[in-house]
């Protein structure tokens, strides 16, 4: 890159525009008082007036006068979990083409989704001509040579809301958005000549945004130095079109990767017009018939110098486990993680980064990847990992084991525990950026997948909990496999040929749409869940729970430390098998099946046998005891500290509703453990299944036995101390409200749903008749009797939003 500022005569020389075409005198007057860069194109830059000028090539036959990859990300962030909006966050990649129509420039993303790469000359252009394009800016022509090309100042195309950034604050707003709207403001938003850069293959340019809003919500004003207003950098990049020569490779559904969806209408008869393009970098052998062999261009990956040591380290250690399964799949140093050059942009689009991203409240971390629309070449790797998750896991490990473990070096030394996740972390995160997508069984199947959301594993030492082996060290067999099929198969066949021996090895894939919703049926593929039988894990887990409460206390405090940071930190201990109840859940009414292919031996689904389910059952009812959900009277005490000074709203939004002030409320922490459970269990499409699964083997489980079963579980029968019956009212009320609910629930069955209203009908008179418990609970029976025969009130109550228990955040535990 070479840079001058002279006269006109001076900067065309520079951009390679001959001494012939000077003779036009308005591209001199354009270009009066600019500094011209060459790279991908020559770029000319007016510091003093704020322009940004390119000089595009002579137009073809068609006005094209340039087809690039256009590539957008927020240079800097909201530092909103929830809003998103996060610095390094990419925008996306796009075709665009500049195409001259008379006096104007007009960009436009081409859509190359929709092809007939086979087809005539004829059937190409009407496969192109049948689907919309988009034209997102229009600038008209400032200057033309005498050989073509064209000056154009494209500031106003930089200064467009590329990014989304008003929708995206808007969408926070929720339902009362109307006259509060976030919008761009033109006359705070410009194009910044400083920040141009020019490269050989790419060229990097800002603008500088502002939009405002007269009530931007809760979450924005913790955040905004001025109410209501906000300022975002916006990177724009224009990038060299890959050269020809790239493989794609068809997706397979049993493999776990990434793909680019393209509809192929010159496709035989027989054959589908919908096509999945897998994403990966293109890594070709230097010797391509050695078994192994070096690469023409390795794949580098480089961390983010902002983020801190020891996590820096542990980063570089973690990103860098894939070099393994490069190396088993046949590829010589071919990969590889460096610390970032001091000076390097993070945004430029030659480099692949993994980005340290710091936000107000802590939220999730991600592993994009900026693809060629046409072929799903990766070209570039973007990791963005939220700094406070592994403040998260400091927070949890300390309640867990102490605070005065911390940097003990031991076995349950937090920051050992920490430092491990982070390790863990960044491998998956950088796995999506390489490909490959989320296996929701890696847990179940022996640890044998970094690509899932590992729980830790908490033992018992002496009756306390431990984090000896907390988190495991390395890639997994699933791993090895994803990177061995997605680029060391250098062929249809020879892809096939490794996922079906894999299906064959019984690798197990469970992707992110069959683990994640609540209502899921397969049962071995969960979140930040363990082992391979979720019902014992949950009971293990709940014997877990048990000594973590009963030695929570003070000593999760580090000297000095506010004791009413104890609420916070209770949470997380106290929901301690929140995702491992998710996971058992998923056995009742539970369906095995995989992603197969015809021929492959894995085509028929089959439920879950009914062992299983009613031992998950037991697990789960199990969770919904007065001993499970009664919190220790020694605890109340120290849980109801004060606080004064300014409110932190990570700890507002992590804390259960408190008895008014700092006093906490045993009876709402109860509530709130059972509602993990009953949301899950209680899931229509879950009964549903129940349902037909009963009809067609009356030997399985149906809603009937789930619905004895939870009553006989939650309902007040007398015989146990104060507090104990109290712990269950509440819970029964909860499990009653939860039920009516469920009746209302439009995909519950029609039939089932009838059935259930005869349930509580008959329920009603049960607890009218008040002969169980207590006093106390006999009075409570017949107002909830009462309640359920009311339908009118019954509606208002189950219609209050502050009636349900509100569960405070879990996800990402780490």
């Amino acid at each position: 890159m070479r840079s001058t500022r002279a006269a006109c005569l001076s900067i065309l020389l520079l951009s390679g525009v001959s001494s012939a075409a000077l003779a036009a005198e308005p591209a001199a007057t354009v270009l009066k008082g600019t500094t011209a860069e060459t790279g991908l194109l020559p770029v000319h830059v007016d510091r003093k007036e704020g322009r940004i000028l390119l000089s595009l090539p002579a137009p073809d036959a068609e006005g094209i006068s340039g087809r690039y990859l256009y590539v957008t990300a927020l240079k800097t962030g909201l530092g909103s979990a929830p809003v998103g909006l996060d610095r390094a966050m990419s925008g996306g990649s796009e075709l665009l083409v500049f195409r001259r129509v008379g006096k104007k420039i007009v960009a436009e993303i081409e859509n190359p989704r929709f092809r007939a790469p086979a087809g005539t000359d004829a059937e190409q252009a009407a496969a192109r001509d049948s689907f919309a394009y988009s034209t997102v800016w229009m600038g008209d022509i400032a200057a033309e040579t005498a050989d073509g090309q064209l000056l154009v100042d494209i500031s106003s195309f930089l200064t467009r809301d590329v990014i989304g950034i008003a929708k995206r604050l808007n969408d926070s707003l929720g339902e009362e958005v109307k006259g509060k709207e976030f919008k761009l403001v033109p006359e705070l938003t410009v194009a910044d000549p400083h920040s141009v850069k020019v490269f050989p293959e790419n060229i990097e340019m800002e603008a500088r945004q502002t939009f405002v809003s007269t009530d931007p919500g809760a979450e924005i004003r913790n955040i905004a130095p001025t109410t209501g207003n906000l300022s975002f950098i916006v990177r724009h990049s224009l990038v060299k079109l890959p050269e020809a020569g790239y493989e794609p490779l068809p997706f397979d559904p049993r493999t776990g990767s990434f793909g680019t969806q393209v509809l192929d209408y010159s496709a035989p008869l027989g054959q589908p017009i919908v096509r999945e393009l897998v994403n990966r970098f293109r890594l070709e052998k230097i010797d391509p018939d050695a078994p192994r062999s070096r690469v023409k261009k390795p794949i580098v990956f480089y961390i983010d110098r902002s983020a801190p040591e020891p996590i820096r380290t542990a980063l570089l250690e973690g990103a860098s486990w894939w070099k393994q399964a490069f190396e088993e799949a046949g590829f010589i140093e071919a990969y590889r993680v460096e610390i970032l050059p001091e000076g390097v942009d993070p945004l430029d689009a030659r480099y692949n980064v993994v980005n340290w991203v710091n936000r107000a409240t802590r939220g999730w971390s991600y592993g994009q990847a900026i693809e060629d629309p046409r072929t799903g070449e990766i070209l570039k790797g973007n990791v963005l990992l939220g700094s406070l998750r592994v403040r998260q896991d400091m927070l949890i490990f300390e309640g867990l084991v102490g605070a005065d473990k911390v940097g003990d070096g031991g076995p349950d030394d937090p920051i050992n525990a920490a430092l491990a996740r982070i390790r863990q972390l960044s491998a998956h995160e950088v796995g999506h950026a390489l490909g490959l997508a989320h296996n929701f069984a890696g847990s179940t199947q022996g640890r044998y997948s970094v690509m899932d959301y590992p729980a830790p594993r908490v033992t018992l030492a002496d009756g306390r909990p431990s984090l000896a082996d907390a988190y495991g060290a390395g890639l997994g067999r699933w791993d090895v496999f994803a990177v061995d099929w997605l680029y060391g198969s250098d062929s249809q066949a020879e892809a096939d040929a490794k996922a079906s021996a894999a299906v064959a090895e019984g690798l197990r894939f469970v992707a992110d749409d069959d683990a994640r919703p609540l209502d899921a049926a397969q049962p071995t593929g969960s979140l930040w869940d363990d082992f391979a039988d979720p019902a014992a894990e949950l009971e293990r887990m709940i014997a877990v729970r048990r000594a973590a409460v009963d030695n929570f206390g003070l000593a999760a405090l580090s000297a000095g430390e506010p004791v009413a940071n104890l609420r916070r930190k209770f949470v997380p201990i106290w929901l301690l098998h929140r995702y491992q109840v998710e996971a058992a859940a998923k056995l009742v009414g539970g369906v095995d099946f995989s992603y197969s292919r015809r021929g492959d031996g894995l085509e028929t689904s089959s439920p879950v046998p009914a062992d299983a389910q009613r031992a998950a059952l037991d697990a789960l009812l199990a969770t919904l005891s007065p001993e499970a959900l009664t919190v220790p009277s020694g605890l109340i005490p120290l849980l109801s500290s004060g606080w004064s000074g300014n409110n932190d709203r990570q700890n507002d939004i992590e804390i259960f509703d408190t008895a008014g002030g700092p006093v906490f409320d045993a009876m709402v922490a109860a509530e709130t453990a059972a509602a993990v459970t009953l949301d899950t269990l209680l899931e229509p499409e879950r009964l549903n299944r129940l349902a037909q699964q009963h009809r067609l083997d009356e030997g399985m489980p149906g809603p009937d036995e789930l619905f004895d079963r939870l009553l006989a579980t939650v309902l007040p029968t007398g015989g146990r101390d104060a507090m104990a019956e109290a712990v269950q009212r509440r819970v029964a009320t909860t499990t009653i409200f939860e039920l009516a609910r469920l009746r209302r629930e439009p995909n519950l069955s029609p039939t089932l749903a009838l059935k259930l209203d005869d349930r509580l009908h008959r329920l009603a008179a049960r607890l009218a008749e008040g002969k169980a418990g207590s006093e106390d609970t006999r009075q409570w029976g017949r107002g909830l009797a009462r309640l359920l025969r009311d339908r009118e009130a019954l509606d208002k109550v189950l219609a209050d939003e502050k009636r349900k228990p509100k569960i405070p955040p879990g996800m990402p535990i780490g």
